[in-house]
């Protein structure tokens, strides 16, 4: 008797797991479908936008040690601009702390590189994904922009733009992080399914809002 249940316990877990497993499968998937046509990797091919919105990152991993992902954004960012295909930058990021601010830290490489600061805007409460595409859409009052990131962000980043019902498409920085590629798969799974919880189940909103900030003319 107590093998027979045992047993019917295990098949029920299993058959638990296959479904949840075939159900979180199909959410993955369907992100990638509902984003991949509005990613783009060659810059001739970028539709024009009047901003550019660049999420927040940290620039150093360590003391003295810079941040690939810093540097890959700040550079796209500075050739998408010199090249035409967007006119104004919009930086979105972690200000939480006196000692951290990533717009600021931003902002100032773009300037190093030769952006006039005048077309560059800040968002102090870019804390997450979600935070910087609703901010850009509700505070910035952006319905156009392009999403500037690595790969992997900018599939989140155009699903919840696309949700907020922007026409919004992105540019992937140039990402080879095969070293790390395993842990940001896994990452972004956690990150994907979240963002999903957020979206439809919980209607998350961003931390804060604010007064309306109009971006350029």
């Amino acid at each position: 008797m107590f093998t027979k249940n045992l047993t019917r316990i295990i098949f029920s877990l299993s058959l638990a797991l296959i479904i949840l497993s075939v159900v979180l499968g199909s959410l993955i998937l369907f992100i990638d479908s509902k984003s991949k046509d509005f990613i783009y990797s060659d810059i001739n091919n970028l539709p024009y936008n009047k901003v550019g919105l660049v999420p927040g990152c940290n620039k150093y991993i360590a003391p003295g040690v810079l941040n690939i992902y810093y540097t890959q954004r700040i550079n796209t960012t500075y050739k998408l601009f010199k090249a035409g295909k967007i006119d104004f930058i919009l930086l979105s990021g972690d200000n939480a702390l006196v000692s951290y601010d990533e717009p600021t830290e931003m902002k100032k490489s773009l300037i190093e590189l030769g952006v006039p600061k005048e077309k560059i805007f800040l968002d102090y409460a870019g804390f997450r994904t979600l935070d910087t595409i609703i901010r850009a859409n509700k505070v910035f009052q952006l319905d156009s922009v392009t999403f500037i990131s690595q790969s992997f962000q900018n599939q989140r980043g155009v699903f919840i733009g696309e949700h907020q019902g922007m026409n919004i498409v992105a540019f992937n920085a140039d990402y080879d992080d095969f070293e790390n590629e395993k842990r940001i798969i896994i990452r972004e799974f956690f990150a994907k399914i979240k963002m999903m919880l957020d979206l439809y189940i919980i209607n998350k909103e961003p931390k804060f809002l604010g007064d309306l900030i109009t971006i350029g003319d």
